[in-house]
């Protein structure tokens, strides 16, 4: 999967592209002007068991190394492995970039924490490490329940719990330590190319964090980058969630509504962190909290990367992907995105889930989807699941819930993009039987 390199072209080497992100990177401004290649497709990077990290760092760097003209940027939109691995390729490849070690204390989460406990202390919740493996695990949490507990390293909320009791523990912990290696054995791959202090050696991708609980809030992310030091955020997400625990995403939108004072706010702190840890030269995405009541900002996770799922936002009410952040950043550029030049003033994307196990019986063929989309203007659908998936054996999902659909709408405000979206949903065919029902024969 790539364009051709014709002479002048930029060489941007992108790790797990695939064909829907591909789609967007070629509406950039200037994308005649960049050769996308693939290094390692989405499918091989996370459709497997597991993680082929050891094959990212050695077969990368060896194509990075073996290519016949020059490489100008190696980049990626993806979570681990990739967010991950960007620093060892780059250096590898001679190009600008934050190093590993600051990009480690932003996705290892105890890490994270002890980074910014010295920046922010203020606006971060207690934590403490916890072994899974230990003899008795709960004896180390130092905190009052309930708190969550989750790996060090993981997406999607994947094997992190709400725990109210030492029952909740002791059902979490075992679910941990069956689950918890699928990450955390390839991290500790990568944490072989860092230089780790005292403190974190001991503490490897099969380690957990407790977190004391925050208060509920208001959820955002800000979408920003540091370049040459100075950091920029251009835009803020908000974020809704539901379900039992409140730990399931539900949508995301865009532009946020939270009081101009606040971001600023957030966007102080976040310069204070992101100068901690010394990132430099990259995206970042960073969540947090107000708690309206008592104006407190709670700083939740870091990624080093843009949000994917945040781009076709940008470009319904932006007129651009924040893909061209993530470009310009690997070219090693001051960034350029364009603001409220899109075709909408609003954007949403939903995420359809569903709270039980259950079989998919029934998904859209390609036909009805298009049907939909060019019946809605601003409508973009993405099915998550196959006829014949079962719910619980979905990759990646968060404790409590799974993901079936995305569906991504612009309109005029937030009231007319929420009608569009529950018109959508009822005319989006997928059927569920229980989980130990039989399938009926697939739809013609």
């Amino acid at each position: 999967m790539a364009v051709s390199d014709s002479a002048g072209e930029r060489n941007i080497f992108v790790v797990g592209l695939d064909d829907f992100h591909l789609a967007q990177l070629k509406t950039l401004p200037d994308a005649d002007q960049y050769a996308f290649h693939t290094l390692f497709t989405h499918r091989e990077l996370k459709s497997g068991t597991g993680f082929p990290v050891r094959e990212l760092l050695e077969d990368g760097r060896r194509q990075l190394r073996e290519f016949p003209g020059d490489v100008h940027a190696v980049v990626g939109y993806w979570d681990f492995p990739v967010s991950t691995v960007l620093p060892i390729l780059r250096q590898a490849a001679g190009l600008p970039g934050p190093t590993l070690e600051a990009v480690l204390k932003c996705e290892h989460k105890y890490w994270s924490r002890l980074e910014q406990a010295k920046a922010v202390p203020d606006h971060i919740a207690e934590f403490c490490a916890v072994d899974p493996f230990a003899d008795d695990p709960l004896s180390q949490v130092t905190l009052a329940f309930p708190f969550w507990l989750k790996p060090v390293k993981a997406v999607l909320s994947h094997l992190g719990f709400l725990i109210e009791n030492e029952k909740d523990f002791r059902h979490a912990i075992g679910r941990i330590r069956s689950g918890i290696r699928r990450f955390g054995d390839p991290f500790n791959l990568i944490l072989e190319f860092a230089e780790l202090p005292e403190e974190i050696a001991s503490v490897d991708g099969n380690y957990c964090i407790a977190e004391s609980l925050i208060s509920a809030g208001r959820q955002c992310t800000l979408e920003g980058y540091v370049y040459r030091g100075e950091l920029q955020v251009y835009g803020v997400v908000d974020s809704q969630r539901e379900g039992s625990t409140g730990s399931s995403f539900t949508s995301y939108e865009y532009p946020g509504t939270l009081p101009e004072s606040v971001q600023q706010r957030m966007v102080e702190i976040t310069s204070r962190v992101m100068h901690q840890v010394g990132y430099d030269n990259a995206p970042f995405n960073i969540e947090f909290y107000w708690e309206e009541d008592t104006d407190r900002i709670w700083l939740l996770e870091i990624n080093c990367r843009i949000s994917k799922s945040h781009a076709p936002l940008f470009q319904m009410v932006d007129g651009c992907y924040h893909h061209q952040v993530m470009i310009d950043l690997g070219l090693g550029r001051e960034p350029k995105m364009p603001r409220r030049q899109g075709q909408f003033r609003f954007a949403a994307k939903f995420m359809v889930r569903r709270y039980e196990d259950a079989l998919v019986t029934r998904v859209p063929r390609q036909s009805e989807i298009e049907a939909i989309e060019s019946g809605a203007p601003g409508v973009v659908i993405e099915i998550a699941v196959n006829e014949g998936t079962q719910l619980s054996r979905l990759p990646y999902q968060d404790s409590y819930s799974y993901e079936v659909a995305v569906i991504f709408v612009g309109g005029e405000d937030h009231a007319e993009v929420k009608r569009k979206y529950e018109r959508v949903l009822a005319r989006l065919p997928m059927e569920f039987a229980r989980a130990n029902e039989p399938m009926r024969p697939p739809a013609p």
